[in-house]
């Protein structure tokens, strides 16, 4: 096979992990993505991951708590998350490090770009836990953040909705998807499946943004090595 992209980062929202459960994990959403990760490693493309905190903790949920802290939770669950995903590669038989924006030495590096890099060329998968280290920061915007760090040709975007429509499909039957976007088309038409400053951070790096769904057959794979159905945004 083919890859379209040599370096790519990953964005897979916590939810996904806990597949139809919605908390926790699902034992066979988790197996799922570490397989379709090894067959990417195995086929030459390197893998970055950030992964969100939303299957224990979204900083939103506490209302009556004071917002830093609420963060700062759902940063720690990312980390938690994180740990989870670089077990399962491991046991896939994949090299792979968990890199942290927040200081845990005991549970992962601290990041730094130029120790990523190197890791990813030479063949390790890396997980980066903690979004940007920083509260009032979505996982959107680290996901951007560390793909421009790290130089990656693509950020892949796994959702549960199949790509970026005109309103919510879920509630309106005859929302319109979109192919492909340019970056100002996003951010003109004020669309919701990727924060604006994180489209924004992309086109000043020149990274595609690729919105898909997960839960479709080898859509991993099928994002990197073929032609998916989702969205491109700057394709």
């Amino acid at each position: 096979m083919q890859a379209k992209y040599k370096r790519i980062l990953l964005k897979i929202s916590g939810e996904a992990l806990s597949g139809a459960k919605g908390h926790g994990y699902d034992v066979s959403a988790v197996e799922n993505v570490a397989a379709q990760v090894k067959t990417l490693v195995e086929n030459g493309v390197q893998v970055g991951i950030v992964v969100g905190g939303g299957n224990f903790w979204r900083g939103r949920q506490g209302n009556e708590m004071d917002r830093v802290t609420a963060d700062y939770m759902g940063m720690l669950a990312t980390v938690i998350n994180a740990l989870a995903l670089s077990d399962a590669f491991e046991r896939k038989g994949l090299e792979s490090r968990v890199m942290t924006s927040l200081a845990i030495a005991s549970v992962g590096e601290p990041f730094q770009f130029k120790t990523a890099q190197r890791y990813l060329s030479e063949g390790k998968v890396v997980v980066f836990g903690g979004g940007t280290g920083n509260p009032c920061f979505s996982t959107d915007t680290g996901a951007s953040l560390r793909a421009t760090e790290i130089g990656a040709d693509v950020l892949l975007l796994a959702k549960n909705v199949d790509g970026i429509y005109d309103s919510d499909p879920k509630v309106n039957p005859d929302a319109k998807k979109f192919d492909v976007l340019t970056y100002e088309e996003y951010v003109e038409r004020d669309l919701k499946a990727m924060d604006t400053s994180a489209v924004l951070m992309c086109k000043e790096s020149g990274i595609k943004v690729h919105v898909f769904a997960l839960n479709g057959e080898n859509a991993i794979v099928n994002a990197v090595f073929s032609e998916s159905k989702g969205t491109v945004i700057g394709g």
